[in-house]
């Protein structure tokens, strides 16, 4: 399957859930993951790097690639993966709409804030766009950085019920430092020494819940 993390606003907690499913794909799935840094930030490489340094290996491979080269190099490299992690650009880019273009599912985190609410319809209308290059193409938002409890969060995932293009997907992830602290040295969750279990079950609900969507069959 091929996933993209798309959104049209920085901050979100993209890479995050890029770089920590892909982890959860090869220790719990064991899976063959190819992880695409498409972001000019370069934030997947540069955990992939401490990440090697650390473990010897990131465990699974990683490409760095900006442009239509995104496209390109994944239609290639395809076949030869269980699964590929694409971590967009956060902002309108060539990498981006590139992405869209072979995604079999975009997942479009969002924090239950106004700002991040609105883009949502930006990032609708680009995926509308992509549908008529790539009509087996879904889309899903995840709330991340949530709050622990509270209206905002209900109050977030109610403002897409009327966006046709993405859905609600439940499996919301709470602000918690586990997820940055695990970044800074190359970990996943899961693998931390101390191993925090409210964040590693929301991340594990995530995967179960993201990796059980079948694939539209229509192909590129």
């Amino acid at each position: 399957m091929i996933v993209a993390f798309v959104q049209t606003k920085g901050g979100v907690g993209k890479t995050t859930l890029a770089v920590n499913l892909a982890v959860e794909r090869v220790k719990r799935a064991g899976r063959n993951v190819l992880l695409v840094d498409a972001d000019e930030q370069g934030t997947a490489s540069d955990f992939t790097a401490i990440r090697s340094e650390r473990l010897g290996a990131a465990g699974f491979v990683l490409l760095q690639a900006s442009g239509g080269e995104v496209r390109d190099q994944v239609l290639k490299l395809g076949p030869g993966f269980d699964d590929i992690l694409i971590d967009a650009g956060g902002r309108d880019t060539a990498s981006l709409r590139a992405t869209l273009t072979v995604a079999d599912i975009v997942v479009v985190p969002f924090q239950p804030r106004s700002f991040d609410v609105w883009t949502l319809d930006k990032v609708a209308a680009l995926i509308a766009e992509a549908k008529a290059l790539n009509p087996r193409l879904r889309a899903y938002a995840v709330l991340n950085c949530a709050d622990p409890q509270g209206q905002d969060n209900v109050e977030a995932a109610e403002a897409l019920a009327d966006n046709r293009q993405i859905r609600y997907l439940d499996a919301p992830l709470v602000r918690r430092k586990a997820f940055p602290n695990c970044n800074a040295v190359g970990l996943g969750v899961l693998e931390s020494p101390q191993p925090d279990r409210k964040a590693c079950k929301e991340l594990i609900d995530l995967a179960e819940k993201l990796f059980t969507l079948t694939p539209r069959s229509s192909r590129r």
